[in-house]
């Protein structure tokens, strides 16, 4: 899937990878994509939740070697 933008959140614990994504998504324009790789299992709740809360969308979710990739569209 092809994305705006890339964040490289491994290694981070919570609350980092939520507080970079958020970062990141700010300079988004509605409708474009960001694409996040996590490491910490927390974000398997943390970041649809904090998606849905905003109204985004989480188009793909995969877990690939313990790297954790979303795709998520802009509201």
């Amino acid at each position: 899937m092809n994305s705006n933008l890339q964040l490289d959140a491994k290694g981070l614990s919570c609350p980092m990878p939520i507080v970079k994504t958020k970062k990141a998504m700010d300079t988004l324009a509605t409708g474009e994509i960001l694409e996040v790789q996590v490491t910490d299992k927390g974000a398997l709740a943390d970041i649809p939740a904090w998606a849905n809360a905003g109204g985004h969308t989480i188009l793909d979710k995969s877990e690939d070697a313990g790297v954790i990739t979303f795709f998520i569209q802009k509201a």
